[in-house]
């Protein structure tokens, strides 16, 4: 039986810049940098989720992927294609001026919802995610 998901993958170019950005813009913490046969295992997370990894994926050929497919992902980064999930915060308007103050970018403001308060946030390497402020359920 599956109990939970412990790791997502979001495609980067660049490592340092992940870090900078996941690290130092988002406030997540450093949770694994190995090395393992000349592949560079990197991921982070939220500090109050500690049991969710995120792995900052260089996009670079490997066994799994040859070098047209690394060329597809690229572009539609490049494009801002790719949505990789959402970001659950208490306050997403509050969130979202202290990150527009460290410089992220955002696709859309916070705006109403039917199911709370929503921004677009996008990394320096084109994957968007929702920031939300999920709706509290009438009892």
């Amino acid at each position: 039986m599956i109990t939970r998901l412990s790791h997502a993958t979001i495609y980067v170019t660049d490592h340092e810049l992940a870090l900078e950005f996941y690290v130092g813009k988002l406030g997540f913490e450093k949770r694994t940098d190995a090395m393992l046969e000349g592949f560079r295992w990197l991921s982070v997370g939220p500090k109050t989720q500690p049991d969710l990894e995120l792995v900052l994926m260089k996009l670079a050929p490997n066994p799994m992927m040859d070098e047209s497919t690394v060329a597809q992902l690229r572009e539609l980064l490049a494009k801002g294609a790719l949505g990789s999930g959402v970001f659950s915060v208490d306050d997403c308007r509050r969130t979202y001026d202290e990150l527009v103050a460290k410089g992220v970018e955002f696709v859309a403001e916070p705006n109403e919802r039917p199911y709370g308060v929503e921004a677009i946030v996008k990394d320096p390497f084109g994957n968007w995610f929702s920031m939300t402020q999920h709706r509290t359920p009438a009892t």
